[in-house]
Parts: C-alpha cells; sequence; structure tokens
C-alpha cells in the first residue's frame, strides 16, 4: 500500500500521516518499492568516533552541506571519523529528480557568495591531503554552476595550497562554455558519474543523457590532458554484465583514468528498487576487467562510492601514471 501523503497547508508542501516533510514530493506518486534486507557485507555501524562528531561540528560551523549526509552515504561514519567529507556546493537542493538519489528536488536558492572561502576554510582546518567537492544539479543557472566550482578551486589554491582537489560535477547539459571555465581553474581530478548504462537513462536519470556525460568526460582530456578524469557507476539497477563492460570500454575511448562501481543502495521506497545484490567476488571479477581494459586506477567494492578512500586513491593514481610515463 502507498504511504499516506497529506498536504500542510501551513507549510506549502507535502508530509506524511506523522506531520514529518516529505523529502522528495515528486516522488510521491510513485508506487511503493520495498527496501530489501541488506546482505552481510553491506552493513556498516553506526559512527561513535570522537572525530566523527567534531567532523559534523565543523560542517555546522562553517555552514557547509555534504554529500556524505544528503546522500545518506553508508561511509559517512568511517569517513568523518578520519576527518574526510565531501562538500558539497550551490546548496542541499537540486534541480533534477533522479531515481537513486537522496538530494531535494525543487528550486534551488541563490549562490552564496562566501561559500568557497568558508569551504576553504573548513578543508584547512582539518588539514585535508586531498579534498572531494560536489554540487547539486542547478539547471537554474546560465552557467550550471560552473563559475562557482572555478571560485571554490581558486579559494583553495589559495587557503589550503598543499591540499589537492578533486570535483565531481554535473554535466552542464545545454550550458557552452561552462566546462572550459571549470577546466581553467585546474582541479587535480575531473569526476563525472555516468551512474548507470545507457539503457537505463529514462528511468533512472532521466534528466540527462549519457552521450553528453561521456562527450564531457571526452572534452576534459582534450582541454588538459594532465587533468585526470574519473567517472562512477552504481550495479544492482537492472544493469547486465555486458552493459558494464560496454561501458568501461567507451570510458577507455574518452581516456578516462579512473572507474569506481558500487552498489546501488535505495533511500526510501519512493526511490528505484534494488534488484540485486552484486557479491563481493562479481565486484573483483569487475575491478579485473577494467584494469585489464586500462583504468590507471580502479575502485569496485560494495560500498565504493565516489570519493570513498579518494585521498589514497589519488596519491595511488599519481605513482600509476608516473610509472607508466617513466622511461624503460
Amino acid at each position: 500500500m502507498s504511504s499516506r501523503l497529506l498536504i500542510d497547508h501551513r507549510h506549502g508542501g507535502l508530509v506524511n500521516a506523522d506531520g514529518a516533510a516529505v523529502r522528495h514530493p515528486e516522488k510521491a506518486h510513485r508506487p511503493d518499492n520495498p527496501i530489501q534486507r541488506k546482505p552481510d557485507w553491506i552493513r556498516v555501524r553506526a559512527p561513535t568516533h570522537p572525530v566523527y562528531h567534531e567532523t559534523r561540528a565543523l560542517m555546522r560551523e562553517q555552514r557547509l552541506v555534504t554529500v556524505c549526509e544528503e546522500a545518506a552515504c553508508p561511509n559517512i561514519g568511517e569517513c568523518w571519523s578520519q576527518r574526510h567529507a565531501t562538500m558539497m556546493i550551490m546548496g542541499e537542493i537540486c534541480t533534477r529528480a533522479c531515481a537513486f538519489c537522496n538530494v531535494r528536488t525543487g528550486q534551488p536558492e541563490a549562490l552564496d557568495d562566501g561559500e568557497p572561502q568558508r569551504l576553504a576554510d573548513a578543508v584547512a582546518t582539518l588539514g585535508l591531503r586531498h579534498v572531494v567537492v560536489t554540487s547539486v544539479d542547478r539547471d537554474d543557472l546560465p552557467d550550471g554552476g560552473a563559475r562557482h566550482f572555478a571560485r571554490v578551486i581558486t579559494a583553495l589554491r589559495t587557503t589550503a595550497p598543499d591540499t589537492t582537489v578533486e570535483i565531481l560535477t554535473p554535466d552542464f547539459l545545454r550550458k557552452p562554455g561552462a566546462l572550459e571555465v571549470v577546466v581553467a581553474a585546474r582541479p587535480d581530478v575531473f569526476n563525472h558519474n555516468l551512474e548507470t548504462v545507457p539503457r537505463l537513462y529514462p528511468t533512472i536519470r532521466p534528466g540527462a543523457r549519457y552521450y553528453q556525460s561521456m562527450r564531457l568526460l571526452d572534452s576534459v582530456k582534450r582541454l588538459d590532458p594532465t587533468i585526470f578524469t574519473k567517472s562512477g557507476m552504481m550495479v544492482g539497477l537492472g544493469e547486465h554484465r555486458l552493459e558494464i563492460l560496454q561501458v568501461m570500454d567507451d570510458l577507455r575511448i574518452a581516456d578516462v583514468d579512473f572507474l569506481t562501481l558500487g552498489q546501488y543502495l535505495q533511500p526510501s521506497v519512493k526511490h528505484a528498487a534494488v534488484e540485486s545484490f552484486v557479491t563481493p567476488d562479481e565486484f573483483a571479477d569487475y575491478a579485473g576487467m577494467a584494469r585489464a581494459k586500462g583504468f590507471l586506477q580502479v575502485s569496485a567494492t560494495p560500498l565504493t562510492r565516489s570519493s570513498y578512500h579518494a585521498d589514497a586513491d589519488f596519491a595511488a593514481l599519481r605513482a600509476t601514471r608516473a610509472a607508466r610515463l617513466r622511461p624503460a
């Protein structure tokens, strides 16, 4: 039976029968997809480490949003206990409504001009060797938020010059010139996730276009071959093995350096259903195939997410490229 929803005239939105605001009103019309019990290899412990709470307090103090919280990442306890947090810029409301995503959808607020410096200050305070900065989709902005990304990178270079910078961007669909602005700011890693196989885009990622995402990654390398490129996919959404291998081939044609593969986990009954739980052995097989296809770095485990262990992975990525370029 579908969850009962009510209209709250005081707040102008949907609430459930308990009076709690509905996080995804745009998904309210969808039938419920029961959430399956997770296998043992996916369960994680609740965060208790004191450094986790220190990191959380700093995010609140600096009024920063993290994708760790907004996307309900299962690795938040481990990462925040090591002072690793993935910053999410340009607000916490996305202009798109992907079927897998836990970030709120709606009309975003105006950009916060003070955010780039606050973020850089937080990174310096945490003493991060490597930082990952992502964002909501901002289709409402003429440049999709490209200049804001560039300002964040500039602030990080000034305030935390020893920190390497990885960005995870939207696709800048129908935003001519936006990619060039971001690449000119010269992040160390440019990540854009394909998320799933092209066949599933209409239902899983309806606001995006597979070939636009692929073109974006290819264009980064054409604009600046020294920037590492990275992309990721979820599995367990109903894709087939051969489709995953084809996406790997497409990414290698675009000269993408780093591939991440992780298990899709369903945020709520209104999100896309988990069609399968991929086993650790299957992930190991995918990792072997990806390495054989020529990726410099591969992370493929049930709990892999775009920024999981990103600092160690970046160090390995840089070392692998250097080794390949070294004369025999």
